[in-house]
């Protein structure tokens, strides 16, 4: 078995090479995770429930890890998004006994490609909040200060990401529940475009705002599960039928001199925090560095973006 100890930082290849030559086990990765959500979630609180017997799908025989590409690799999964035979309490008392009977089209298409469950993470209830607060079970703490909130209401995944709990989550985003814990706990989050991943299997909070997100320490990661689990679907009848990402095109791409980036003026105004505007200058000055051209525009209408929003989730 190859040394572990520091798994939580490796990236996808990492695994895969690992696997491939025979240095790691799924069952050895898994037990790995479930060590130290035992030893450290304690401090963290992410998880609302984790699995007994998580078991990665195999391969097929003849079947390569390249057709397998989630080979033994655990995701923790919402506690709004269903997991067939999990409990999906949207972490409310009021769902307690229930058990999902069928897997969420995110989750089906993740284990179609080889990958397990971890457990499923805590939120504020029903997703309404933004802090992991307000669950019914316990509130969730920022892994890097246990006095600063997670943010939410996917914070229990941003804060298993974060923690090395997991290697990467899955949250669902109505107004900011994917990026903005994402944003608090120093993690990646992506929200999709609206109709991107199907939203069979999560339990609304706004349907037409709702969408399912992934949460990953690397924006790569990111990138490749997203690739996965989106996608048509006849079950969400939003869902738009338009090609997947192509990764090998992005990957190979080598011409950023090409691309043009908006900075909408009113998002540098007041209320930017210190520490953020920092980031935003280095990145771009970095990009500049690589030929990247920014042009400042306008977003009018967002100051009235809070507002409209409030009217349509409700």
């Amino acid at each position: 078995m190859t040394d572990v100890r520091e798994f939580w930082e490796w990236d996808l290849e990492d695994f895969r090479h690992a696997f491939q030559s025979g240095d790691l086990t799924p069952e050895e990765l898994t037990a790995a995770f479930r060590d130290r959500i035992q030893a450290l979630d304690s401090h963290v609180r992410a998880f609302l429930h984790v699995a007994k017997e998580p078991s990665p799908a195999a391969p097929e025989p003849g079947e390569s890890l390249a057709e397998n590409p989630f080979y033994g690799i655990p995701l923790a999964v919402k506690d709004n998004i269903c997991v067939r035979g999990m409990p999906c309490t949207c972490a409310s008392r009021i769902l307690e006994p229930y058990r999902a009977p069928y897997h969420a089209t995110a989750v089906e298409r993740y284990l179609n490609h080889g990958g397990h469950i971890l457990g499923k993470t805590n939120l504020d209830e029903f997703a309404m909040g933004s802090s992991t607060e307000n669950s019914a079970y316990h509130p969730t703490l920022n892994p890097w200060d246990p006095e600063r909130v997670p943010g939410g209401s996917s914070g229990g995944s941003a804060a298993a990401v974060a923690a090395g709990l997991t290697f990467w989550a899955l949250g669902s985003d109505t107004g900011g529940s994917v990026r903005q814990p994402a944003g608090l706990c120093g993690v990646v989050g992506m929200k999709p475009t609206y109709g991107r991943v199907s939203r069979y299997g999560l339990v609304a909070f706004a349907s037409s705002l709702d969408v399912i997100g992934v949460l990953t320490r690397r924006v790569w990661d990111n990138a490749v599960i997203l690739r996965v689990i989106a996608g048509m679907d006849p079950r969400d009848q939003t869902t738009a039928d338009v090609p997947t990402l192509d990764l090998d095109a992005v990957r190979t791409w080598d011409k950023p001199a090409t691309w043009r980036i908006g900075l909408p003026r009113e998002y540098f105004g007041e209320g930017l925090e210190s520490g953020t505007r920092t980031v935003l200058e280095r990145v771009i000055r970095e990009l500049e560095g690589h030929g990247c051209r920014f042009e400042e525009v306008s977003l009018s209408h967002s100051e009235y973006a809070v507002a409209t929003y409030y009217v349509i989730c409700t």
